[in-house]
């Protein structure tokens, strides 16, 4: 894996449990259910315009979760290098947060997200024709 990048910010434990009380947002849930059904470009539209609606800390985990799509969108595309940097932010974002926030398996994500990342690594460049599109993992949550 790529060396990870400094963490963007992080939250006290106090910040943690206030970001994660609550409930998602509409257009979060759609996000999800756009992200789980393959279809990461809208996912990340609805995922964004949810990022910008909130003010609190938990809009990064939205930008976390949005940065995973397009990674995975990225490869799709046969985009290495782009598919590279958005892991590695996308884990930065997602850092910060408790395994579980707001329902969202977060642990779940990251460690998803890192086999891809993983994998993509080990086949390289040329490799995103034949990544295993199994390893697009759902994000799990409860609605």
């Amino acid at each position: 894996m790529n060396p990870p990048e400094p963490l963007p910010f992080t939250l006290t434990p106090a910040e943690k449990r206030a970001a994660c009380q609550g409930s998602l947002p509409e257009d979060v849930l759609l996000g999800l259910r756009l992200f789980n059904a393959g279809a990461y470009f809208e996912a990340h539209e609805a995922l964004e315009t949810a990022w910008r609606a909130e003010t609190g800390p938990v809009r990064e985990l939205y930008r976390g979760i949005l940065q995973v799509g397009v990674a995975y969108y990225k490869i799709q595309q046969g985009k290495y290098s782009g598919a590279c940097k958005l892991f590695a932010r996308a884990q930065g974002w997602l850092a910060p947060f408790p395994d579980v926030c707001r329902g969202i398996q977060v642990e779940r994500l990251r460690q998803d997200a890192a086999a891809a990342e993983q994998e993509l690594l080990r086949l390289g460049p040329q490799g995103t024709a034949i990544f295993p599109t199994a390893l697009f993992r759902p994000v799990e949550y409860n609605s």
